[in-house]
């Protein structure tokens, strides 16, 4: 049986200074800072982390390249998979990121806009190299293709795009199966509604992406406890990825994965 794959992520900006700084917030809003991400992306790296996730979250709102200097940093630091994302839009960034020292690029509007890129850049550099990111809201009318019942209603999830700041009106679990189509190599889940709440993972959104592919998928968003990750993963997840509850010191790499371990899930210890 696979291992489940316990992920730390970073989101980074620019500070006022013009430094690369961690923020961490709610609902994709109310940012604080955390961090240095070197420094963090070293402590997750000896903390025994699966992989460690680099976004840059404003650099495709901004139209600016990925801050890669940083990338170039965090990679000295980290000898586990190293995926970044942020401002990749076309075949050459996805190469210059690879470059610059990570093992997987996460695309998100770059591959809404352009879904060929998924193609070409699968082609190019093989489909494991290329992470299709979904930044999903849930919507109740009646323009959605795939519906969930949450809490007694119908729901339906929208693509969006620029760090949550636009709708697509794309089907999340349409647009997953078109990504995995068209050859990436992994799904990254993240949940709008559920960002920086502690609440627990959005099920009914990770379950239907799961069902919808046979992809690895990696859920996120909402982690407050190691039992959320066993949910995820109950849910269909290959990987789980959190933030704030190992940002914020209140579980370890190691007690999650001890957790997840006497509860029947299979990691790597």
């Amino acid at each position: 049986m696979l291992t489940k794959r316990v992920i730390p992520c970073v989101d980074v900006d620019l500070d006022d200074d013009g430094n690369a700084a961690v923020y961490t917030g709610v609902n994709f809003e109310d940012l604080e800072y955390t961090g240095d991400p070197v420094e963090m992306a070293k402590r997750y790296n000896e903390a025994g982390a699966d992989e460690f996730v680099f976004l840059d979250i404003t650099a495709s709102a901004e139209g600016r390249a990925t801050m890669l200097e940083t990338v170039e940093r965090v990679a000295d630091e980290v000898f586990i998979p190293l995926t970044v994302g942020g401002g990749i839009r076309e075949k050459d960034d996805i190469k210059e990121t690879l470059r610059a020292g990570a093992d997987k690029v996460s695309i998100n509007t770059g591959a809404l806009e352009r879904p060929e890129l998924i193609t070409e850049g699968a082609k190019a550099f093989g489909n494991q190299c290329i992470v299709i990111s979904v930044d999903a809201r849930r919507r109740y009318d009646e323009q959605g293709e795939h519906y969930e019942q949450v809490d007694g209603e119908s729901c339906w999830f929208e693509a969006t795009v620029k760090g949550g700041r636009e709708g697509t009106g794309r089907d999340v679990v349409e647009w997953a199966r078109e990504a995995e189509e068209r050859g990436a190599g992994e799904l990254f889940v993240n949940s709008i509604d559920a960002d920086g709440t502690k609440d627990g993972y959005d099920l009914p959104l990770t379950g239907a992406v799961c069902d919808a592919v046979s992809t690895p998928v990696i859920a996120s968003s909402g982690c407050g406890s190691p039992q959320d990750m066993a949910d995820a993963f109950d849910a269909g997840a290959d990987a789980a990825l959190a933030a704030s509850i190992f940002h914020y010191g209140e579980y370890t790499i190691e007690e999650t994965k001890q957790y997840l371990d006497e509860h029947g899930v299979p990691v790597r210890l």
